[in-house]
């Protein structure tokens, strides 16, 4: 397995120190990935909300820069599979081989067996092998041959997939996309910041900048922070008002949708420095969080008409507490 990245700092323990350590990482990613400060904020904070992010764009324009960025600043063990057709699940998950020393099978580890995993180009896959990682990205564990073996903690899956019409692509299905607690859009980059990447003062060729801001025990004791970020009476009403209004219009919304939702409130909260939720953490976070997660109407509708009409509904539900 890829060896982990050495920790230049000493490991942080204290609730004090955590924090500022994971905005300092944040500050530094943003200085690779330029120009997008909202989006790598929120795949940031999905990754400290225990989420996986997929990434969808156009080739080029930073998706695999960002996702090789976040492994570098969590640190632990990096494992990249590139998408392809006749990619088969025991080519992610491992497989039992025998051993003819000791007269009996013994597991293999896949890639999947890693800190972060990279599934750069996920719709290419096909079906079959996509299904090969639902309990992995749910239960943090892999069954084959009815044993079960446990993945490292934390693990983080950021995945990349390109427009549908493009060859040689398959739709994700719903079961998949509800695994990912957020769906990013990354778009093609401002002169400036594009002027800064060809020139070498950002993207990929700086990546080697990038170190682990946390060792891994520090990431854990950040996603407890961030769990334990107060949700107030009041806001579990809203949360629970919005996703009835979702499913009532025909979109699909499940209930690890809307913890989802929730999550990534609580890492937003956390990243500013409150230890509680407020209405904004919601609604900034509410496309992100369910616009990958089916039509909302009978039509099959873009990702942009998605977002539109959970703007609207963002406009036409009352919060109801100040």
């Amino acid at each position: 397995m890829t060896q982990a990245p050495p920790i230049l700092i000493p490991p942080v323990r204290s609730a004090e120190g955590i924090r500022p350590a994971a905005r300092a990482g944040l500050t530094a990613l943003q200085a690779v990935v330029v120009g997008k400060e909202a989006q790598v904020r929120r795949a940031f904070a999905a990754m400290l909300a225990g989420g996986h992010v997929l990434l969808e764009d156009l080739p080029g324009v930073g998706k695999t820069t960002l996702a090789k960025g976040l492994s570098r600043i969590l640190g632990g063990t990096f494992q990249r599979v590139q998408g392809t057709n006749d990619l088969l699940p025991s080519d992610l998950l491992g497989v039992h081989l025998w051993d003819a020393k000791e007269q009996g099978f013994r597991f293999q580890p896949g890639p999947v067996f890693c800190h972060v995993l990279l599934l750069d180009e996920l719709n290419r896959i096909g079906p079959k092998t996509q299904s090969a990682m639902l309990e992995a990205m749910v239960e943090g564990q892999v069954t084959l041959d009815r044993s079960t073996h446990k993945l490292p903690e934390p693990f983080f899956v950021i995945a990349t997939q390109n427009p549908l019409d493009h060859a040689g692509t398959f739709p994700l299905p719903e079961s998949q996309l509800d695994r990912f607690s957020c769906t990013i859009h990354l778009g093609y980059p401002d002169r400036a910041a594009e002027r800064r990447i060809l020139t070498g003062e950002a993207g990929a060729e700086r990546l080697d900048t990038l170190f682990p801001v946390l060792d891994l025990e520090g990431w854990r004791q950040a996603r407890a922070a961030v769990r334990a970020v107060k949700v107030a009476e009041a806001v579990l009403d809203y949360v629970e008002r919005m996703v009835e209004r979702i499913r009532a219009g025909g979109g699909f919304c499940s209930t690890r949708a809307a913890k989802h939702w929730l999550g990534l409130a609580q890492a937003e909260a956390w990243l500013d420095g409150r230890d509680f939720i407020t209405p904004d953490d919601l609604q900034r976070t509410l496309a992100d969080t369910m616009a990958h997660r089916g039509s909302l109407d009978d039509r099959r509708l873009n990702r942009g008409d998605r977002r539109e009409q959970l703007a609207r509904l963002l406009k036409e539900l009352p919060v109801g507490w100040s």
